[in-house]
């Protein structure tokens, strides 16, 4: 059974009441420093890629295969990567 979800409005006094976040003024935009440069160490990245790095497509699959490879879950897209480099090397070898 669906639970249904109550979305709660905001009202003429809830947008009224900006104390919690004013708009900024000019002087506050002068004394904006952009993130990196307050916490330079705060940000981190993903990190280097493992070798060798793949390459980003976009492919068109028809429905039953891309129906097959979703229904094994999690990582489907990788699975689809292992059966090409398969066969690849297959034909290669």
């Amino acid at each position: 059974m669906k639970k249904t979800v109550v979305k709660k409005a905001y009202t003429k006094a809830d947008m009224r009441a900006v104390s919690d976040n004013p708009e900024w003024t000019k002087a506050d935009f002068a004394k904006a420093v952009p993130f990196d440069e307050l916490l330079p160490k705060l940000r981190k990245g993903r990190g280097p890629n493992k070798a060798p790095t793949k390459k980003q497509v976009t492919l068109r699959l028809s429905p039953v295969v891309l129906e097959h490879f979703k229904a094994k879950g999690k990582g489907w897209q990788s699975q689809i990567d292992e059966a090409l480099v398969k066969i690849v090397k297959r034909k290669a070898g």
